[in-house]
């Protein structure tokens, strides 16, 4: 099993050649997670969800690929952090719904990608794993919407380019910044209702 050290290492040497954008972007993730959480017990696993995010999406957008060196470490911190923010705020309920969205998100992409393998990668079932256990800690239309958003964004993104013959029916479009939009669609949008 890779040491802490080991793992951060990995981790940064993924995020490397991307590190300028991955800076400007986390900082602005960073500030967006603690107005969508509240701020709260949550807030430190969503800023810490966010910052990786901004990592996923510059990666996969430019290389379409989840590292699993970013992935996995991000899963584990935010499922700690939650855990901690349910032992502090008696959240029970929430900690409970947020590993139901983990395995039912993380679910439905692994049934996706058995059936079309080139469709979705096993980054993309890692990834939604993450989002199920996030989204769903705020609730279950959070976590519908972070299920559903990704293939209209992506839907909408690949229409666009095949009228702007910018693509063509064979072109393969990463899906992660889908996903990753999809969810912070979600969450925005919740939170815009919950203070309006």
């Amino acid at each position: 099993m890779p040491t802490p050290p080991t793992v951060l290492r990995r981790a940064l040497a993924e995020v490397a050649p991307y590190r300028r954008g991955v800076a400007w972007g986390g900082a602005a993730a960073a500030v967006w997670a603690v107005w969508v959480s509240g701020p709260g017990w949550a807030t430190p696993a969503v800023v810490v969800a966010a910052v990786a995010s901004v990592a996923l999406f510059v990666i996969d957008a430019r290389t379409h690929r989840l590292p699993d060196a970013v992935t996995y470490p991000t899963v584990a911190v935010v499922a700690a952090l939650l855990l901690l923010a349910a032992l502090a705020g008696g959240t029970w309920d929430a900690a409970l719904r947020g590993l139901i969205g983990a395995l039912a998100l993380g679910g439905g992409y692994l049934v996706l990608h058995l059936v079309h393998r080139a469709g979705l990668g096993l980054g993309d079932v890692k990834l939604a794993v993450l989002l199920g256990l996030v989204t769903a800690w705020f609730g279950w239309a959070e976590l519908w919407a972070t299920a559903l958003l990704p293939f209209l964004l992506g839907g909408l993104v690949a229409i666009a380019l095949l009228v702007t013959r910018r693509a063509s029916r064979t072109t393969a479009l990463a899906f992660g910044p889908y996903m990753l939009g999809g969810a912070a669609l979600a969450l925005t949008a919740a939170r815009v209702i919950s203070i309006a």
